[in-house]
């Protein structure tokens, strides 16, 4: 038997990949999970634009693996680069209009998505739940 702390991040990793296929499976608006995650970040910062080394500590990935997810959203509008007036080795990422409506039509389908994930009876455990991960880690409220 395991305790009780590694098998709950057994379990976190299993809803993880729940959550993952149930986004990507119904394809949000030509959006998977992390191009969500993404947007949502984009759209709620300031100015609407983040560094890249700080959109990829916010969402727990490398500067590398951060830019390979951003390459198909600049590829379709969804976000563009624009560089840093006084240094030229800083560049922003930053959501565009197109990236802008895209998000908001796919947040109220996400919400709905969610609501086949996560049980409504269970809104005082899940606040529970999400101060928990902010705890850990997660820096999104």
């Amino acid at each position: 038997m395991i305790n009780s702390d590694l098998l709950f991040l057994i379990n976190l990793n299993k809803i993880q990949s729940v959550i993952s296929r149930k986004f990507d499976s119904l394809s949000v608006h030509g959006l998977n999970f992390n191009d969500f995650v993404i947007l949502y970040i984009l759209y709620n910062s300031s100015e609407s634009k983040m560094r890249r080394i700080d959109l990829a500590e916010k969402i727990g990935l490398t500067a590398s693996g951060v830019t390979r997810l951003l390459n198909p959203l600049e590829k379709i509008g969804l976000v563009s680069r624009e560089a840093n007036e006084r240094d030229a080795r800083v560049s922003y990422v930053v959501i565009t209009e197109t990236g802008k409506k895209i998000f908001e039509e796919a947040k109220t389908t996400a919400e709905n998505i969610t609501k086949d994930i996560l049980p409504a009876k269970k809104s005082k455990s899940l606040r529970a739940m999400n101060d928990l991960l902010f705890d850990l880690g997660g820096n999104i409220q």
